[in-house]
């Protein structure tokens, strides 16, 4: 069976993702892409724009010193332009370590990422994570 196309959007940003090329990520969002982070620490918040994502996802990498890792495990796709991941997310930082599952709910428009909802296993865990 062949991959949903909205899955394999999901699947190619998180490859850049993960590789760090932050300029061939922000290709595949809408420019008015958003990406919500739940919680009440440093990154939780709206960031709106395909400029404020990538800052905050720059961001990520430099406060843990280049040691985050995402390692995508599930797409699942509705076929309206819907999907969701779940990955593992691994990072050190000031002395603390985080390794917790985590998920995005994705809203595709015309073939990009315009929406992006994250949840955490544990709020409270991340929240001091990234206090």
């Amino acid at each position: 069976m062949a991959e949903h196309p909205d899955c394999t959007l999901v699947r190619r940003a998180y490859d850049r993702f993960t590789r760090g090329d932050m300029d061939a990520l922000a290709e595949l969002m809408t420019g008015d892409v958003t990406h919500h982070v739940p919680g009440e620490s440093s990154i939780s918040g709206h960031h709106k724009g395909r400029e404020a994502c990538i800052q905050l996802y720059r961001r990520n990498y430099d406060d843990t010193g280049g040691t985050l890792r995402v390692e995508l495990d599930t797409l699942l796709a509705d076929g309206r332009g819907h999907v969701i991941s779940a990955h593992r997310c691994r990072a050190e930082r000031e002395g603390r370590s985080l390794d917790m599952k985590e998920g995005l709910f994705f809203t595709i428009v015309g073939g990009k990422i315009s929406d992006i909802d994250e949840c955490h296993e544990d709020i409270d865990v991340a929240n001091e994570f990234w206090r």
